[in-house]
């Protein structure tokens, strides 16, 4: 797998959509160490980028109820299993199930695979609910996409829950999701 040398300024040249994500963090103040790799269609391999990071990064899921009109982006360890039920009962809808890919373009700006709390940029309706297990919450790194599943960040968590979150206005619900 190509990995870049670690950057900690905005890549040069970038589309639009990952333009705006390092825009916003820098304009906020919050440093970042970033890379350039070959597309991440698992989380296998996320593991390389993570290694490379220090960090590990966050398996992000785009879940909606069943009428589709509830919208919830979960942000949890990577190695950690998802079960529906154990979500559910914590957020209170029940019937989960993965959003369609169309519905991830319009509210987050991104494709499958490339799902990450800095779509939530784009969100600027309020129509996506963050949800973020514990571990990832009380980390002290946290680790992600920055919209493309062709790079990675790792930015303190304290300064995307203290400075990013509120910028973009979003409160995330914090769930305890069991390790098996």
């Amino acid at each position: 797998m190509y990995l870049s040398p670690a950057y900690t300024t905005a890549p040069a040249e970038a589309d639009e959509r990952i333009g705006a994500v390092y825009a916003a963090l820098d304009s906020l103040g919050i440093p970042y160490t970033r890379f350039e790799h070959d597309a991440t269609a698992t989380m296998e391999d996320c593991v390389a980028v993570g290694e490379a990071l220090h960090g590990d990064i966050c398996k992000n899921l785009f879940l909606c109820n069943r009428q589709q009109t509830a919208f919830y982006l979960l942000t949890m360890p990577g190695d950690k299993p998802f079960h529906t039920k154990d979500l559910s009962a914590q957020i209170g809808s029940s019937r989960l199930s993965f959003a369609p890919p169309e519905k991830m373009e319009e509210l987050l700006n991104t494709r499958p695979g490339s799902a990450s709390v800095m779509g939530l940029l784009f969100d600027q309706e309020h129509q996506v609910q963050l949800v973020m297990d514990r571990a990832v919450y009380e980390a002290e790194y946290f680790c992600c996409h920055p919209c493309d599943n062709r790079g990675s960040m790792k930015i303190r968590t304290s300064d995307l829950l203290e400075k990013f979150l509120p910028h973009v206005g979003h409160t995330p619900i914090v769930a305890d999701l069991p390790e098996e």
